[in-house]
């Protein structure tokens, strides 16, 4: 899975992570590094890990040479990226390069790990929107190189129905009715056998049972009998996920692949050539 590096907000982030590190200028390599010395710059992983961001590089240096794509299961050792050209350009880059790559890739490692937990049951891992702001669409992309299917990228692309929208609007069924103009499937959080009911009886076409037990998950799920998609969310855990998975849901959403994700260790030596 490549990253689009066309869309307008990944080019935006990585504009924007260049300005906040370099502002007016580099000025420990300006004032150390010769003008013409000409280098080549290595990204290695230092541990074992799914890549995500490498087409990155490709907005930060000229014709850098890609070892692998993202998606791919790296080994500690193995060499991700060579970049070659202005010693000063490689070196002034060399933290926002290392910045998105770690990220992304622990991003992509965690989401990994979700679908071999689940592996064998049918279930689909999801991604959440508790991701960092201003970097959605690339912490998305990370995820799904890690395997997991994209939840809804924002606010304007799904309905999904939740316990303060319930609250506020008068019930279930004056949510569903009030979402049901839009022509977008609803999916309505729910908790309690009678919510499953009234959801049911409004034709939601996915509910969401939030921070159930596996057991009251499983037991929830029998009763809902195909009569629409479920998904579990809340309290989900690598430890957990598994258990979750056998209750038999179509989906299992989990914010720590994104919110929770941790920078996998990758180097960038950068030598004279």
């Amino acid at each position: 899975m490549s990253f689009d590096i066309s869309h307008p907000d990944v080019q935006r982030a990585v504009a924007d992570a260049l300005a906040e590190d370099i502002r007016t200028g580099d000025i420990t390599t300006q004032a150390t590094i010769a003008t013409g010395l000409q280098a080549e710059g290595r990204f290695v992983a230092r541990e074992d890990m799914t890549l995500a961001g490498v087409e990155l590089l490709t907005l930060l240096y000229d014709n850098p040479v890609l070892k692998m794509t993202s998606g791919t299961g790296v080994r500690a050792g193995q060499e991700i990226a060579v970049v070659r050209g202005s010693a000063r350009l490689l070196l002034t880059r060399e933290r926002v390069a290392l910045n998105f790559l770690q990220r992304l890739s622990g991003v992509a490692t965690l989401a990994a790990r979700f679908v071999h937990a689940v592996a064998g049951t049918g279930v689909r891992i999801l991604d959440t929107r508790k991701t960092t702001p201003g970097l959605r669409v690339l912490e998305k992309m990370a995820a799904a190189a890690g395997g997991v299917v994209n939840h809804r990228m924002g606010l304007w692309d799904a309905v999904l129905i939740k316990n303060n929208h319930i609250r506020l609007a008068g019930g279930v069924r004056a949510a569903v009715e009030r979402a049901r103009p839009l022509g977008k499937p609803i999916e309505v959080e729910v908790r309690t056998r009678a919510e499953i009911d009234l959801a049911l009886d409004c034709g939601a076409g996915r509910l969401l049972l939030d921070n159930m037990s596996p057991q009251q998950a499983a037991e929830e799920i029998r009763f809902i009998a195909r009569r629409a998609e479920v998904e579990i969310s809340g309290g989900v855990t690598l430890a957990n996920v598994r258990a979750y998975a056998e209750a038999g849901p179509d989906f299992i959403s989990s914010g720590s692949i994104t919110h929770s994700a941790t920078a996998v260790d990758i180097n960038c030596g950068i030598y004279e050539i």
